[in-house]
C-alpha cells in the first residue's frame, strides 16, 4: 500500500520531535521508504525538518534529501554548513551528488567540494566532472560509478575487479570492457560470467554488440533509445569512444515526466514552468503565461481585421455571421488535434521531419475526412433548423452547401497546418511544443474566416450577394 502523509501522522511525528521521543520515532519511520521520508520532511516546518533529518541514519537521510521537492531542499540546504552537506552528499552517487551540489551557491560549492576532497578526492573529482556537462544531456544525466574490466582479464580477474569496483556501484546491470585506452569494446552479462570458466579470456565471451550514447546526446533521446530497447542501464562514452559513466532506468524516469510536463505547458500557451505549480510565485506564473497571451491574443485581433474586408457581405447576409464561431473553432480544434498528435511523434521518436511529405499526404486524407464528416453535420444542422424555423430564409440549401464546403475546406486547411507546422519549427531548431494547440487555433481562426467568406462570395453570389 502507498504511503501517504496525513494530518494525523504529521502531528505524530512532530510531537515525537518535541518530546525527543526516540522509541516513537523509531517505530513510525522503521519501514518507510527515503522517498516518504521526503514526503514527510516537505511537510514539516525547517526546525521539526533538521530534527528530524539528523534523527535518521546516514545513508537513509541523504536518499531521503535527494527526494525532497526541490524548493523545500533549497531551503534545507542551506540551513546546514558545508560540512553537514558534504557529510550526506558523501552517501550519494556522483549523479545525484552533483544534482544536490549544483543548486548551492557557487562560494558553498566550493567549500562543500573541498571537504569531500578530503575524505574522498575521487568522488570529489567525479562531481566536478559531472557538474562540468551542459544541463539537459547524457553527461549531467550520468553516474560515474560503474563495473569495467580490461578485454585482457580472464574471467576470474574479471570477478576480482568486479569485487573491488562494486564497494561504490549501487546496483550492477552488466559489466563494460574497455581496451588499455579506456575506449568502450563491448559488455559482459552477470549470466555469461557466473556460466564461464575463471580461465577464459574476456576477449573470447563478451558481447562486442553494445549501444552506447555520447556526453553531449540529449536527455530526451536517452529517454528514448531505453524505452525504445527497453534498456535497464546505458553506458555513456565521450568524443573518443572512452567510457566515462552509465545512465540507468530511474535516472531518466524524472527526465521523462519533466519533458512530458514541460511539453503540456507549452502546448497549452504558456512558458514551460522551471519548479512544481505550488512553488511558482505570483510574478513568475504571470511572466510565464502574460507572453503568449499578448501574441495570442495579437493573433486573435486580426480575426477582427479579416472580417472587417467582408464587411458589406456580412451587411447583406447577416445569416453568415451566425456560422462564424461553428467553422472557426471547428478548424482551430482539427488543428489542434494534429499539432497534438504529431508533436507526440516527434517526442517518441515515431516520425522525423524527413517524412514530412508522409505525415502532409496522410493528413490530407484524414483532414478531408474529418471535414466531409463534418461538413454533413453542418448542413444536416441547416436543413433540420429550418423545417421548424425561418431563420436562414428560402434560401437555406444554398446556405447549408456553403456553410458543408467550408468546413471541409477549412477542417482540411486547419489539420494540414497543425501537423506541418510542428516540423517547421523541429527544422529550424525550435522546440516543437511551442506550435501550442492555441497557437495553431489562432492561426486557423485567421484564415478560416477568409476561407468561409471566399467560399460565400462564390457560393451566394447572385443568390444573397
Amino acid at each position: 500500500m502507498q504511503f501517504e502523509v496525513t494530518e494525523e501522522y504529521l502531528e505524530k511525528i512532530s510531537s515525537a520531535i518535541k518530546l525527543n521521543d526516540i522509541k516513537s520515532l523509531e517505530k513510525q519511520l522503521k519501514k518507510l521508504h527515503p522517498a516518504d521520508i521526503a514526503g514527510i520532511l516537505n511537510e514539516l516546518d525547517l526546525v521539526n525538518g533538521k530534527k528530524l533529518f539528523n534523527f535518521l541514519e546516514d545513508k537513509i537521510a541523504a536518499d531521503s534529501l535527494i527526494e525532497m521537492e526541490e524548493e523545500k531542499r533549497e531551503h534545507f540546504l542551506a540551513s546546514l554548513t558545508s560540512e553537514q552537506i558534504a557529510d550526506q552528499i558523501d552517501h550519494l552517487p556522483s549523479d545525484e551528488a552533483a544534482d544536490v551540489i549544483g543548486e548551492l551557491p557557487d562560494h558553498v560549492q566550493d567549500e562543500v567540494l573541498r571537504h569531500i576532497e578530503k575524505d574522498d578526492a575521487e568522488q570529489a573529482s567525479d562531481i566536478v566532472d559531472l557538474l562540468k556537462y551542459e544541463e539537459g544531456t547524457a553527461g549531467a544525466l550520468m553516474e560515474k560509478e560503474l563495473v569495467r574490466v580490461n578485454v585482457n582479464h580472464t574471467v576470474w580477474e574479471c570477478v576480482r575487479e568486479m569485487r573491488r569496483q562494486a564497494e561504490k556501484v549501487e546496483n550492477i546491470y552488466a559489466i563494460y570492457v574497455v581496451d588499455d585506452n579506456d575506449k568502450l569494446v563491448g559488455h559482459l552479462s552477470l549470466k555469461k560470467l557466473l556460466t564461464t570458466s575463471l580461465r577464459t579470456k574476456i576477449l573470447e565471451v563478451l558481447n562486442p554488440n553494445i549501444i552506447s550514447v555520447k556526453t553531449d546526446t540529449l536527455s530526451e533521446e536517452v529517454a528514448n533509445i531505453i524505452k525504445k530497447y527497453d534498456f535497464v542501464v546505458l553506458p555513456v562514452i565521450d568524443n573518443l569512444g572512452r567510457l566515462v559513466g552509465r545512465i540507468t532506468v530511474d535516472d531518466v524516469v524524472d527526465v521523462m515526466s519533466e519533458e512530458a510536463t514541460e511539453d503540456a505547458q507549452k502546448m497549452g500557451g504558456m512558458e514551460a514552468l522551471e519548479e512544481s505549480y505550488m512553488s511558482t510565485s505570483y510574478f513568475q506564473m504571470i511572466k510565464k503565461r502574460s507572453g503568449w497571451l499578448v501574441i495570442l491574443f495579437i493573433g486573435e485581433s486580426f480575426t477582427a481585421t479579416a472580417m472587417s474586408f467582408f464587411e458589406n457581405s456580412i451587411s447583406k447576409a447577416v445569416v453568415l455571421a451566425l456560422f462564424v464561431p461553428l467553422i472557426i473553432s471547428s478548424g482551430g480544434n482539427t488543428g489542434s488535434q494534429a499539432s497534438s498528435l504529431v508533436i507526440r511523434a516527434l517526442a517518441l521518436g515515431e516520425v522525423s521531419i524527413k517524412e514530412w511529405w508522409r505525415i502532409a499526404s496522410r493528413e490530407i486524407w484524414v483532414g478531408l475526412s474529418l471535414g466531409i464528416i463534418l461538413g454533413c453535420i453542418g448542413f444536416l444542422r441547416v436543413a433540420v433548423w429550418s423545417a421548424f424555423v425561418d431563420v436562414y430564409g428560402p434560401h437555406w440549401v444554398s446556405v447549408g452547401i456553403t456553410v458543408g464546403i467550408t468546413l471541409v475546406s477549412v477542417v482540411l486547411w486547419g489539420n494540414l497546418m497543425g501537423s506541418l507546422f510542428p516540423l517547421i519549427l523541429k527544422r529550424m531548431g525550435w522546440d516543437p511544443a511551442v506550435a501550442s494547440a492555441p497557437f495553431v487555433a489562432t492561426m486557423v481562426d485567421v484564415t478560416g474566416l477568409i476561407i468561409y467568406f471566399s467560399v460565400a462570395a462564390i457560393m451566394l453570389r447572385g443568390i444573397l450577394l
